[in-house]
């Protein structure tokens, strides 16, 4: 596996961290584009940078988390190659690797406690891409232009 690509804004910190703590004890790698800390900043300076990281090759995959999910997963889906699933239980982040290759794990810090965090991080990172008639829904995603 790759470098695992890490961001958050302050809602999200905590929690990011924690997870540092996961990718640690499975001996992986890991570059974070921030924040680094709690105090109040904008979630799309550090999405962008991770979703430029996935595009670019540096990173793969990546975590993201906001205080719910949604605005960085928005954020990140902006980038034409990223495929970012906001995920709160394991079943989701099983299906959205399986059926939707999704290439970052989108979690909402303010509803996910560390023990759920650590399962959907292995979940995710545990989990093939399983092709077939997802991969041709999946190459319909990016925009043409």
């Amino acid at each position: 596996m790759a470098i695992v690509g890490l961001c958050c804004d302050h809602a999200g910190y905590e929690l990011k961290e924690f997870v540092k703590t996961v990718l640690d004890a499975r001996g992986l790698s890991y570059k974070d584009f921030g924040c680094f800390s709690s105090e109040s900043c904008d979630y799309p300076d550090f999405a962008h940078q991770l979703g430029m990281a996935i595009e670019a090759g540096e990173v793969y995959p990546g975590i993201a988390i906001c205080g719910t999910g949604n605005g960085i997963s928005m954020t990140l889906n902006k980038h034409q190659s990223v495929r970012a699933a906001l995920c709160w239980s394991e079943e989701i982040a099983r299906l959205a690797r399986e059926h939707n290759d999704a290439n970052v794990l989108v979690m909402p810090g303010r509803f996910v406690a560390n023990v759920l965090a650590k399962n959907l991080v292995e979940t995710f990172l545990d989990t093939d891409f399983e092709g077939g008639r997802h991969q041709r829904r999946v190459g319909k995603i990016p925009l043409q232009k």
